[in-house]
């Protein structure tokens, strides 16, 4: 009886750098920076720990054009680990690291195979007689299926198709080379190695048709544990597929219920009480970044609107005193009056003022005019941080004026303004 694994992962984005924590005062700098390094290293590390036949890398290695070859160099550098164990490494291009980028010059270890872009195309691993189908992107934009060229499958050995593809569509990510399952199975191969979308999901297991999801989250759009899946063959057939975690640093996107809180305090409470509980049960040992969103009907909720600044300053020490490892990507308030909730109409005119100016076509234009003025003369990455600066970029100011009619009418009725 034959017995071998194999790894597939893909969306490795090499050097893809970690958003959101550029101006965090205390963050690791070169932790956060490596961190894509460090889940290749992760990878390197499983397949000569797990002695696999090969891995399969479904596309999106690199992250696009390099400043230099020093992500190249890293690459080439963790193949040469594999090389030293035996292990061969297949690859196709996706939209990321297509034909026309600049992979395609760099000179790759013995072990590693790269399936051509102009045609799709059979490699067979000889130690296991396993055949592996493949096409690169030519082009960054490549629409049409390419799985419709694969060829037919190899009698009498496993078969493992290679695509870079969202199939019939995964929202956000864009429908390059779209296929569709049925088609995949037709084709007769036990597993297809699945790239592009950043999430883990098996499509299919009659034949496996699987993502593994990307390697690293890199921003709080994906969250949760990231890394590549580890197949079991035995005599030919797929008989175990196991998700393993390889992330270096984890994203949360936090929910706190502020409803049937009375004070400040018993805000502070509650965050303190998720983010203990989130590093908990999420981080599993890694730096955990999280964004903290405050959420409910309460009467605080022009107070909270009112010191926002204050409170993100006070949720990053709550961290900080939870674990030095736990860092705060951003601080967002969607919590609602007890009267909005409820409808009830505002309590006199200048309440009601302030609701007509939230969606006031003519102050919308003024604003948006004003902060365009503001941001032609900033550096783009400016205030990339300040969901004010960000909602202002996406022309989104209506949740703004929400806020600030809020905490204004917060400070009118405790005597704040004169």
């Amino acid at each position: 009886m034959m017995k071998f694994k194999f790894l597939h992962a893909a969306d490795i984005h090499l050097d893809s750098p970690l958003r959101g924590l550029s101006r965090y005062e205390g963050v690791p700098v070169d932790q956060v920076r490596e961190a894509t390094r460090t889940a290749l290293d992760n990878l390197i590390d499983l397949a000569v720990a797990q002695g696999v036949a090969f891995v399969v890398i479904a596309g999106d290695l690199y992250d696009g054009r390099w400043d230099d070859m020093a992500t190249g160099l890293y690459f080439c550098r963790a193949m040469r680990r594999l090389n030293d164990a035996g292990i061969e490494a297949y690859i196709v291009l996706g939209n990321h690291d297509a034909a026309s980028q600049q992979t395609l010059r760099l000179p790759l270890p013995g072990n590693v195979h790269l399936f051509s872009h102009k045609a799709p195309e059979t490699i067979v691993h000889a130690a296991t007689g396993t055949a592996l189908h493949g096409q690169s992107y030519e082009r960054p934009d490549t629409r049409e299926d390419l799985s419709s060229g694969y060829p037919a499958a190899v009698a009498e050995v496993l078969n493992i198709g290679v695509l870079h593809t969202a199939l019939t569509g995964r929202p956000p990510h864009d429908d390059y080379a779209p296929a569709h399952p049925e088609g995949l199975a037709a084709k007769g191969y036990h597993y297809w190695a699945l790239g592009h979308v950043h999430a883990h999901e098996i499509v299919s297991d009659d034949p496996y048709i699987v993502f593994p999801g990307n390697l690293q989250g890199r921003h709080i759009r994906e969250c949760g544990p990231k890394g590549a899946v580890l197949v079991t063959v035995e005599n030919d057939h797929v008989v175990d597929v196991e998700h393993v975690a390889l992330d270096a640093v984890r994203w949360a996107d936090l929910a706190v219920e502020v409803s049937g809180c009375e004070t400040v305090a018993d805000v502070d409470a509650r965050v303190h009480q998720v983010l203990v509980e989130a590093h908990r049960s999420q981080a599993a040992g890694r730096p955990l970044i999280a964004r903290v969103t405050l959420t409910g009907t309460t009467a605080l909720h022009g107070l909270l609107a009112q010191r926002l600044p204050l409170l993100r300053d006070e949720v990053r020490v709550h961290a900080a005193n939870v674990a030095e490892d736990l860092w705060i990507e951003k601080v967002r308030l969607a919590t609602q009056s007890i009267e909005a909730a409820d409808g009830q109409a505002a309590p006199d005119d200048l309440a009601a003022l302030l609701g007509e100016g939230e969606t006031s076509v003519e102050l919308h234009a003024a604003l948006q005019s004003d902060f365009a003025l503001l941001l032609s003369r900033v550096p783009p990455d400016l205030g990339e941080d300040s969901e004010i600066i960000g909602a202002a970029r996406a022309g989104a100011l209506t949740p703004l004026l929400a806020r600030a009619a809020a905490a204004l009418q917060a400070r009118l009725e405790e005597g704040g303004v004169e």
